[in-house]
């Protein structure tokens, strides 16, 4: 009986030598860690939900995304893709579209309607959480899956926090907020809307919680000062994107001017021209290479007809007419002014400068600290008042949707632990996973899939959703197109490669081990590994 290559049984094959005492190395399987996971804000494991996905079970890749990030759908449309810069895959050809990934299985998960799991068991522990933003609906999600009793309150009419008040419809879809809300409550957690906490000290008391979570996002507008006219109209950008969620949209007129370089302007005029503006003109003092908003985001808005007017900062308004001075950059990059001015004429100016936290609620609570408009938390996310802790905008951070929920789920984890009377150790990280270590001969090109898009001229007429999202045979093409680097996912190289069957197969998801008794350390099976999954380490003598 013929055996196909390296697999031969047969006396007289080298299985039946014991050569084990040869070697000088030896071959070890480790794990690696992905430099997708490593650089999720929300900390997902990426490279386990994209398996899943690859294989077609679609639901235990959701599920597999859910234990770490509730809100999959919603990340899959405003997460700035972080991984996506990481992944090793950029470096062969382009990166893996993960983004696209999440969006198709959170889509697919509202459609089909799948749900969260209750808890086993209740701990009879009560924990309020405060802001039902990205943040607080992480952290109720985490804390009443660990089965605790969860009360979320907001002062809004609506949940969502800032995705719902400061992020366009033309980027994020109300109805999807409101499912993957819905599903977080189908849980049993409590959402108290139209109920302001002024003072977290009196409300731990007199509802009797256990401990509570403070994830009030950054809605006070920043201001400028800026000496104007009586008939100036001026606006600040907080207001304005959240005055789109009434009945009546703002009047902004048909020429309107934009302070400022971050996201939240580029929505702004985005949203202006949708509004019916003819011309959206953005000021802003330094360059575009210093602007803080993302590259992609600006692009969109320059095909939508914003325009930009860059180096140049407004003295001031007088009705209808804007004084611009132009800057310049000294030898360390800070924009210094010129003497030379213009002048812009627009209907209305939209401040644009940033936002901050109203932190009135702490004022009589005990220990609490802020320092910058945000509180002190330790490494556990706890304030200095025992039992109270803080996260997404009142935390240092960057105030991104993911980092938010990163925040949620970290800071869960810390209150359950507080709760039970002990500490949460964080688990031991692994070496990351370097795309050196990979054997790319073994992949093909295959670059992602574009997502489609509406084109410009069809996007300012209406706030329908501008990027569209993978279908179910683009998703599956894009999760093979994960290298699984750092971690074995059975590709049998190193079992067929060996030439001495010292390689054993232990089932399905169970990986390999190495019968040392028969390898004598030739390396093959490491060098032929495609995702650096086995590694050579000298041999203990």
């Amino acid at each position: 009986m013929k055996h196909p290559f390296a697999i031969a049984l047969d006396v007289g094959s080298s299985k039946a030598n014991h050569t084990g005492t040869w070697r000088t190395n030896r071959p070890e399987y480790v794990d690696r860690l992905p430099p997708c996971n490593a650089a999720c804000p929300a900390g997902e494991d990426i490279q386990g939900w994209l398996y899943q996905a690859e294989s077609g079970d679609y639901e235990a890749a959701w599920r597999a995304l859910t234990a770490n990030n509730p809100l999959p759908a919603i990340m899959g449309r405003v997460c700035y893709h972080p991984c996506e810069g990481a992944c090793n895959r950029g470096q062969l050809d382009t990166a893996v579209g993960i983004n696209s990934v999440e969006r198709f299985l959170g889509d697919l998960a509202i459609a089909r309607g799948w749900q969260f799991t209750r808890p086993d068991a209740e701990t009879g522990k009560r924990v309020l959480v405060v802001g039902a933003g990205p943040a607080g609906l992480s952290a109720a999600y985490h804390l009443r899956h660990a089965g605790h009793s969860v009360v979320l309150r907001d002062a809004g009419p609506m949940a969502g926090g800032m995705m719902r008040f400061g992020i366009p419809k033309y980027r994020l879809p109300r109805e999807v907020i409101d499912a993957e809300v819905a599903r977080i409550t189908a849980m049993g957690v409590a959402l108290e809307l139209n109920s302001k906490v002024d003072d977290i000290e009196k409300s731990l008391t007199a509802d009797r919680f256990d401990a509570a979570f403070l994830a009030v996002g950054a809605h006070i507008a920043r201001r400028a000062y800026i000496p104007a006219g009586g008939a100036a109209r001026i606006l600040d950008a907080v207001s304005l994107l959240r005055s789109m969620e009434g009945e009546a949209p703002p009047l902004l007129g048909r020429r309107v001017a934009i302070y400022g370089g971050g996201n939240t302007a580029i929505d702004v005029a985005r949203t202006a021209r949708r509004l019916g503006a003819e011309e959206a003109v953005i000021v802003y003092r330094r360059t575009r290479e210093m602007m803080p908003a993302h590259d992609f985001e600006l692009e969109e808005a320059l095909e939508e007809g914003v325009s930009m007017k860059w180096l140049s900062t407004i003295r001031n308004i007088d009705g209808g007419k804007l004084q611009i001075e132009k800057m310049a950059l000294d030898d360390k990059g800070f924009p210094q002014p010129t003497g030379e001015f213009e002048t812009l004429e627009a209907d209305s100016l939209v401040l644009a400068l940033g936002q901050d936290v109203d932190l009135s609620l702490l004022d009589k609570a005990p220990g609490i600290e802020t320092e910058n408009g945000v509180v002190k938390v330790g490494p556990n996310m706890m304030t200095g008042r025992p039992g109270i802790f803080a996260g997404g905008d009142m935390a240092p951070s960057e105030r991104t949707v993911t980092v938010a929920v990163g925040h949620g789920k970290k800071a869960a984890r810390h209150i359950d632990a507080w709760l039970r009377g002990t500490q949460l150790e964080p688990a031991p990280r692994h070496e990351l996973a370097s795309f050196d270590r990979l054997n790319t001969w073994y992949y093909e090109d295959a670059p992602a899939t574009v997502r489609p898009m509406l084109e410009a001229a069809r996007r300012i007429d209406s706030f329908t959703e501008v990027q569209g999202g993978l279908d179910e045979t683009n998703a599956l093409y894009e999760a093979r197109r994960c290298l699984s680097c750092g971690n074995c996912f059975e590709c049998d190289n190193c079992y067929g490669i060996c030439p001495d069957n010292a390689v054993i197969k232990l089932g399905p998801g169970q990986r390999f081990r190495i019968d040392y008794d028969y390898c004598k350390g030739c390396g093959l099976c490491a060098a032929e590994c495609p995702c650096g999954a086995i590694d050579m380490v000298p041999e203990e003598m």
